[in-house]
């Protein structure tokens, strides 16, 4: 039982010292990007635009809801509370959107 699990052990740890080997020399010897590399960057970049673009009308629909919610609680504490939460909520979620957008940029100048 016991040399079971050692010949699994050294199976995972052969197995991961290849990919490591495999990544590292791969990356010393490519004169540029490999082609894989830069289509996953177009990729990320691709789905950053469309979250962007994605989160300035879902935002907008949320605090909107907040509003009427608000609006027409017609004294009900309870959903004045929920309205006052959707708000605080949606506005923070958006600005920590374009917070990570804006940190992402300013990765990316530093580095390329």
């Amino acid at each position: 039982m016991k040399k079971r699990y050692l010949n699994i052990y050294k199976f995972i740890f052969t197995f991961v010292l290849m990919i490591i080997f495999i990544f590292y020399f791969s990356d010393v010897y490519a004169l540029g990007d490999p082609q894989l590399i830069s289509k996953i960057n177009s990729a990320f970049e691709k789905i950053e635009s469309w979250l962007l673009k994605i989160a300035t009308p879902a935002a907008a629909v949320a605090v909107g809801t907040g509003v009427f919610m608000k609006k027409f609680s017609f004294g009900d504490d309870e959903r004045i509370r929920t309205g006052k939460k959707l708000i605080k909520g949606s506005l923070f979620s958006y600005a920590f959107i374009l917070a990570i957008d804006l940190i992402l940029s300013a990765i990316k100048s530093l580095v390329g």
